[in-house]
């Protein structure tokens, strides 16, 4: 059979259909879709949440691909509070929830702690020393507590000035304004005048021991020692503890008061480190051991005797004479006796003592 596209229209003008079928089933369709759009406004009617612009926005979001579930009638609500239900706790905390667009605050700084007891009994009428914040360094370099010693008050309400001001721990510090008070005003007291400069030679300082690099941490990196080289009267005097011109039982009297009060005293003739001042610190040791090394040294001579002293009239006569004579009368009397002797050995021998030569022995001679 032989089949051509003039052949085909002739014999199905319709294309399999009949020409009064296309305009049906395009009714059809267009039925369907408008009752597909009418349900949900339908539903939302019923339920009375309809409004006149929902039919434009159910058009509006309409997909390419059309549904037929049905929406739910009505959206459940959640359940009214019970009377009886306890009241909502209010936040605690305080804080605020921070949206997403908001930046962020910064944390408040954290409050200082409590000051400690030894703080609270350093007041203004023992010693003027304000606090300051706590010191971190390097290792164990710095310490927590700290003040500021400016000066030290005196049970008559006169200030000792602390020069320069020493960086110490609230304990060191105490103790030296209590060594002040206690021991060393009575000592200038003594002297007609009163204590109106510490001359503080060191505090902190983060250093090994002796400054030596590499070694162990000194006292004085951890704010726990002070090193004094004098103390200044009000008359202009000055009490230096390493002066051996000043009275030696002054000096031994602030000795045995340090070293009753602190841990470590280390003065002249300790280790050579410590000839020009006097340091003082509260290293804890086990079972409380303490090391006290200040030597009270002697005044020296005005004059220092260049030659020996002249010999005095009244001391008695010298025995170096009387020995030297008689050693000389020794020395005569052995000299004759020597004499003979020699001339004994040069004289001839007698014939009964005369001996044969002995023979020689011949020697091994191997090498």
């Amino acid at each position: 059979m032989n089949f051509s596209a003039e052949k085909a229209s002739r014999k199905w003008p319709c294309a399999g259909l009949a020409c009064g079928e296309r305009p049906m089933v395009t009714v059809a369709a267009i039925l369907l879709m408008l009752c597909a759009q009418a349900a949900p406004a339908a539903a939302a009617r019923k339920s009375g949440a309809w409004s006149p612009g929902a039919s434009s926005e159910l058009s509006r979001e309409r997909g390419p691909k059309l549904s037929r579930t049905a929406l739910p009638a009505s959206v459940p609500l959640p359940k009214a509070r019970p009377a009886e239900a306890p009241a909502a706790e209010p936040d605690k905390s305080g804080a605020r929830k921070q949206s997403p667009g908001e930046p962020t605050e910064q944390a408040a700084p954290a409050a200082p702690p409590p000051p400690s007891a030894c703080r609270l009994a350093l007041t203004e009428e023992i010693a003027i020393a304000p606090s300051i914040p706590d010191i971190h360094g390097p290792g164990d370099c710095g310490g927590e507590d700290l003040v500021r010693l400016e000066a030290i008050v005196l049970p008559d309400k006169h200030r000792v000035s602390v020069k320069p001001a020493a960086i110490l721990r609230c304990r060191m510090a105490s103790a030296i304004a209590d060594w002040i008070r206690t021991d060393m005003a009575p000592l200038a007291a003594s002297l007609g005048s009163v204590i109106s400069d510490l001359d503080n030679f060191d505090s902190f300082e983060c250093r090994g021991r002796n400054r030596m690099v590499g070694g162990r941490l000194s006292e004085h990196g951890r704010a726990n020692a002070l090193d004094v080289r004098s103390l200044k009267l009000a008359n202009g005097q000055s009490i230096s503890l390493i002066d051996r011109t000043v009275s030696r039982s002054l000096r031994e009297s602030a000795l045995h008061s340090a070293c009753a009060r602190f841990s470590t005293v280390l003065g002249p003739g300790s280790d050579g480190y410590h000839e020009d001042h006097i340091h003082l610190d509260l290293m804890e040791r086990r079972n409380n051991y303490k090391i006290c090394q200040w030597e009270v040294w002697d005044p020296l001579p005005q004059i220092a005797p260049l030659l020996p002293a002249p010999r005095p009239e009244e001391a008695p006569p010298r025995e170096v004479a009387a020995k030297s004579d008689a050693t000389n009368s020794d020395a005569a009397k052995s000299e004759p006796a020597k004499s003979d002797a020699a001339r004994s050995d040069t004289s001839e021998p007698d014939a009964g003592d005369i001996r044969p030569p002995a023979k020689k022995r011949r020697q091994n001679r191997r090498f």
